[in-house]
């Protein structure tokens, strides 16, 4: 049995009343851990809420406040690669993820995370992920190291002063010609809930997608997201009609499927450029880490 030294955290949503049970709530949230289990973990003590306090099985719903688990999986699947860390000092830690890492924990994963390998092999406890990738995608995430100038960093990404570009081999028609575009709109939650959308609305994700090369039936692409939602690269992509390679969810879902080690989503966080918020000075790291072109 794993176990997550670490809590997790989810916010219990407005809603109408009358409120359900947190345990209800749960159970709806987390649709694959059963009633049982959360009943266990509650009168184990391993639910808290916001006064860091275990909760009980009568605790009321609060709309709004946060709910903390330490997060269980009975098997672990074994991730075979190995980060790098980049750069470190006093407050800021870049590290290189491999493919199929996550960046925390999540679903069957505890210890097989970015952040849990990283807080292992540096010691620092306080250690916090600033952005994500999606776990399917290699590449560069950037850690705070200390609290007393998380928010500094935190704002960076907040206010969009971090340049991200990314790197991408794609599906194309042969007689498609080098080209840019600049891509903008609504990004929202899909069914099932782990798959994005686009919609009509407000826009609220941005790419800028230059296509550099054309080998055959496969192109390589730089990529520059200029909002951070999830999966916006993908869909971006998909949407131009440029299927990223081995990319199960975009543009069309796939069968369910172990990991297959050997065919990794062509599709690597490469470079993060940015003036620190402390020295002034302009930073940028790149990753070494090369696609199968």
């Amino acid at each position: 049995m794993g176990i997550s030294t670490h809590p997790s955290v989810v916010t219990m949503p407005q809603t109408g009343k009358p409120y359900p049970t947190i345990l209800t709530f749960l159970c709806g949230r987390f649709p694959s851990i059963s009633r049982e289990v959360w009943e266990r973990r509650i009168l184990e003590g391993k639910v808290h809420g916001e006064n860091a306090q275990p909760i009980a099985l009568d605790t009321e719903y609060a709309p709004q406040g946060r709910i903390f688990y330490f997060r269980e999986v009975s098997t672990e699947p074994q991730i075979p690669f190995t980060e790098q860390i980049l750069f470190l000092d006093d407050h800021i830690l870049v590290a290189c993820k491999p493919h199929f890492l996550p960046v925390t924990p999540g679903g069957r994963y505890v210890d097989q995370c970015l952040l849990n390998r990283l807080r292992i092999r540096t010691g620092i406890r306080d250690l916090a992920p600033l952005h994500r990738i999606d776990r399917e995608t290699a590449g560069l995430v950037l850690f705070s190291v200390s609290k007393k100038s998380r928010g500094l960093y935190g704002k960076l990404f907040l206010n969009g002063q971090v340049e991200k570009t990314y790197l991408a081999i794609a599906t194309c028609q042969q007689h498609q010609q080098t080209a840019s575009w600049n891509v903008e709109n609504r990004i929202e939650q899909g069914e099932p809930w782990f798959r994005m959308k686009t919609v009509t609305g407000v826009v609220n994700a941005r790419s800028t997608i230059c296509l550099k090369e054309v080998r055959g039936e496969r192109a390589y692409f730089e990529l520059k997201p200029h909002t951070g939602k999830t999966h916006q690269l993908r869909i971006h992509m998909g949407g131009l009609g440029f299927g990223i390679l081995n990319d199960r969810l975009y543009p069309e879902l796939q069968p369910e499927h172990e990991d297959n080690f050997d065919t990794p989503l062509q599709l690597i966080a490469r470079s993060l450029q940015f003036r620190d918020p402390l020295s002034g000075k302009l930073r940028e790291i790149m990753s070494e880490r090369q696609l199968l072109w």
